[in-house]
């Protein structure tokens, strides 16, 4: 049974960092892509970094520069450091694996209140 658990949220106050990691079992980590999306009340589910099985990392432009993306193939880890936080990356944080473009993978989500 594949599973992806993230940890790591919560409440925090604009300018201060936090970091989410997920944890994956059930699946051979080095041969997927992961990803980090995030959602918040309302809109859609967007993407916010990937790093592929070859450590290539992409990000969106929101988050470039704040945010970096990490994998340790050893834990089936892979984390997320969120930087300089903003009121607007208040979201539920996803993680998925994927192959092959899609994300065949996700787990529950874990929540980022950025608020003063």
């Amino acid at each position: 049974q594949v599973r992806l658990v993230e940890s790591g949220g919560g409440l925090v106050q604009p300018g201060e960092s936090l970091r989410l990691s997920c944890a994956a079992s059930g699946i051979l980590f080095s041969l997927y892509t992961m990803r980090w999306y995030r959602q918040a009340p309302g809109k859609q589910r967007d993407m916010v970094a990937q790093i592929t099985t070859g450590g290539r990392t992409n990000y969106a432009d929101s988050v470039k520069g704040r945010f970096t993306i990490s994998r340790d193939n050893a834990k089936n880890t892979v984390d997320l450091q969120m930087n300089n936080l903003k009121p607007e990356d208040t979201a539920v944080y996803y993680c998925s694996a994927g192959q092959f473009g899609a994300s065949d993978y996700w787990g529950q989500g874990t929540q980022v209140t950025v608020s003063s």
